[in-house]
């Protein structure tokens, strides 16, 4: 079989493909060959060296597969072979055949896609997570989502429909300003407009319920100074970290170092929560098990939809992480192993 691995920190141009042996499933794991593998922000992250929870180099990344089992290990029950399933790999979801947990799998449907399985694990299961399961979203809540035209952020506007939010204003570059309306968010414009301030007046100077923060650095206080007292701010990500393809040490500096340190004292007199969320480091299998089951069933109901922006073959990774590195990207980018 062949993997995508990240030999050392570095560009695009660095990512390979490698010619391995099949993975064996030991007891309670499932073999998954691959359809489709999702990519996400933090695989541009880990390559340039600068997310801080990876494997050592080299490895292969991928937090997320849909596929058909390939093997079943000792111990498994009601998993087969032949069954079409999603998969929280963790890491080595980047493959045309990978090994996972038993407890990471969900079983499709044959009314769910692949397309639409991967799409989902790690984009909706986070958004889930935060507004959801953390957040307690309500009928009639507001929320503020940064990078809204991506993969997250289309999770976040159609989760905030499903449970009844009054207003989700999304924050993204000016030319994705109709799509994420056409999703049924508020646009600001990431570039010129002061979201924080919307945000105030929007909600008769109160601020917002919930605030998504997937950029990082001084970003994070803006979007905790758009809360209402009571508010949360969920900090899931560092894209001000990374400029273009290659690593920045300049700018990964700079986002650190303007990161806030939150006072809890000051935290109290405010009613205000922070939570850090890293989907793909949750080690309570049954809490993220939950999660795509829930997600499952609303996508069964139509209640969620995931958009797909570009499926690409594995073997042109590079241009397709090049591709959402240029912030080009209107939902999910999944990589295509079918057929291989």
């Amino acid at each position: 079989m062949r993997k995508i691995v990240y030999p050392k920190v570095g560009g695009v141009e660095t990512i390979e493909i490698v010619e391995c042996e099949d993975p064996v499933p030991k007891e309670g794991q499932v073999a998954v060959r691959v359809q489709l593998s999702g990519i996400n922000f933090a695989d541009l992250m880990m390559r340039q060296g600068l997310y801080g929870s990876n494997p050592k180099f080299p490895f292969t990344p991928g937090y997320e597969v849909a596929g058909v089992i390939d093997g079943v290990g000792t111990g498994v029950d009601g998993l087969d072979l032949g069954d079409r399933v999603l998969a929280m790999t963790g890491f080595g979801g980047y493959s045309e055949k990978v090994v996972v947990s038993a407890n990471r799998i969900v079983p499709l449907p044959e009314s769910v896609s692949f397309e639409q399985a991967a799409a989902m694990p790690v984009t909706y299961a986070t958004a889930y997570h935060m507004l959801v399961y953390l957040g307690n979203l309500s009928k009639g809540d507001t929320v503020l989502v940064h990078h809204a035209a991506g993969g997250v952020g289309t999770a976040v506007a159609q989760i905030c429909r499903a449970f009844g939010a009054s207003l989700v204003i999304g924050t993204a570059s000016s030319r994705k300003k109709e799509f994420v309306e056409s999703l049924g968010m508020t646009f600001v414009d990431s570039g010129k407009d002061d979201f924080v301030s919307i945000c105030k007046t929007m909600t008769d100077g109160k601020g917002v319920h919930h605030a998504l923060d997937p950029v990082g650095g001084s970003h994070l206080m803006r979007s905790y100074k758009s809360l209402r007292r009571t508010g949360k701010l969920y900090c899931f990500g560092a894209s001000s970290a990374v400029k273009g393809h290659r690593r920045s040490l300049l700018t990964a500096g700079k986002m650190k170092f303007s990161t806030p340190r939150f006072d809890p004292i000051k935290m109290m007199g405010s009613n205000k929560a922070v939570f850090g969320v890293h989907m793909g480091l949750i080690d309570e299998e049954a809490v993220f098990k939950g999660h795509l089951e829930a997600l499952s069933k609303m996508l069964q109901n139509g209640e969620i939809e995931p958009i797909v922006d570009s499926i690409w073959r594995f073997e042109r990774v590079s241009e397709a992480q090049k591709h959402m590195h240029d912030r080009k990207n209107r939902g999910k980018i999944l990589l295509d192993f079918s057929g291989s």
